[in-house]
């Protein structure tokens, strides 16, 4: 099957072209913000990290931000430091630079100060964009297509509906050569031992139950109880009484595909096929992770509603209940309670979702795109120093 799409310096495909305005940490985050307001096709993706982070800790922030910078939909990179921070610019802006596409720093320090700095990043930025709104698509095929998938908003009927009709969807792309991946290891408790029996080999499904028994541990060594976030107090509401019943209507999510691998937050697949990424259940600290690791689409269930989007990848929302999807229809894009209520079948729906999937890759805007909903969030292991 074939998509329009952008092929970037290093052969990688993008469905959308961004302009990115990075931070480097949150010291720049305001100063980047405003270099975007001046230019139409940009981006900024502001953050509160990237100082005074110490260890594991520090790469992944640094990591994260150039796995952002690397997305396929990312067309071109100004980063902005400050000039003094633990992640530094200059090393952002040379690993991103490694996938051929344009990348440009500058430091608030070396520009003297705020003022300046907005200057001459706009004038840098105006630039790129220039170069960005000359890209042309070419004929692509599906296969290139790294779908990230989340949810977020549980009720009764995504385990039943919303997140099996995924799957299907999910299963299909694999099938034409693509790859995909679940996320959100919190929401894996449970049903663990379910998608292990998939995984490629015992080395896969290994891993797989030691990054769930990593979080479990994590849990009781902090002395609290997981179930305090998860099920949430709307999942709960919604009619999910127990985090093993929240996984295992989760787990559908992943389809029926062999699980090929387990990622690091923010880590790119080297293999196609399905993937389960190591994220926190926060979601949009677990999207901006797949986002990291080269996802150009992002397909979102909601039992409950809700209006989250991503800042580099269009994020198609889907939910099992009607009364939802009426409630909030300016925010989702697909109504998966059509299984529940008018008859449909998972096959149905995932066809309706595979084919609204091909339609955003080939530009068609979300819900949550048309509403410039942008959020983002870089995911922290430890305290701050």
């Amino acid at each position: 099957m074939k998509i329009k799409a952008y092929r970037r310096e290093n052969g990688e495909v993008g469905i959308r072209k961004h302009l990115v305005i990075l931070p480097t940490s949150v010291c720049a985050s305001e100063t980047a913000v405003r270099i975007a307001e001046h230019i139409t096709e940009a981006i900024p993706l502001p953050h509160q990290h990237g100082c005074c982070q110490v260890g594991a800790d520090a790469d992944q922030t640094v990591d994260t931000l150039v796995g952002l910078g690397k997305n396929p939909n990312v067309a071109a990179v100004l980063v902005v430091g400050l000039g003094c921070e633990g992640a530094e610019p200059a090393e952002v802006a040379d690993r991103i630079a490694q996938t051929g596409k344009a990348v440009e720093k500058i430091t608030i320090q070396d520009c003297g100060g705020t003022l300046k700095a907005i200057e001459e990043g706009t004038r840098i930025a105006r630039d790129l964009a220039n170069d960005v709104v000359l890209m042309e698509k070419e004929e692509v095929d599906i296969s290139e297509i790294t779908l990230a998938i989340e949810c977020g908003g549980t009720d009764a009927t995504s385990g039943i509906a919303a997140n099996p009709a995924v799957g299907g969807a999910s299963d299909k792309l694999i099938e034409l050569g693509g790859t995909s991946m679940l996320s959100e290891t919190t929401e894996l408790i449970g049903a663990e031992h379910v998608l292990a029996k998939r995984a490629a080999s015992e080395e896969v499904a290994d891993q797989l139950l030691k990054t769930v028994k990593h979080i479990e541990d994590k849990a009781m060594r902090l002395g609290v109880d997981i179930r305090g976030g998860q099920p949430t107090p709307g999942n709960i509401e919604g009619g999910v009484t127990t985090i093993e019943e929240k996984s295992l209507g989760c787990m559908y999510k992943a389809g029926t595909a062999t699980i090929e691998g387990v990622l690091e937050y923010a880590e790119a697949p080297t293999k196609k096929g399905f993937h389960i990424m190591d994220t926190p259940g926060q979601d949009i600290e677990s999207i901006t992770g797949m986002l990291a690791g080269g996802a150009q689409v992002v397909i979102f269930t909601t039992g409950r509603g809700t209006p989250t989007g991503a800042p580099l990848a269009p994020v198609i929302k889907v939910t099992g209940n009607s009364e939802t999807y009426q409630n909030m229809i300016d925010n989702i894009d697909i109504n998966a309670g059509k299984i529940i209520d008018q008859g449909l079948t998972l096959e149905d729906l995932s066809e309706e979702i595979f084919a609204t999937m091909v339609d955003v890759c080939n530009g068609k805007k979300t819900k949550a795109e048309l509403l410039e909903h942008h959020e983002f969030g870089i995911h922290k292991l430890t305290s701050t120093f």
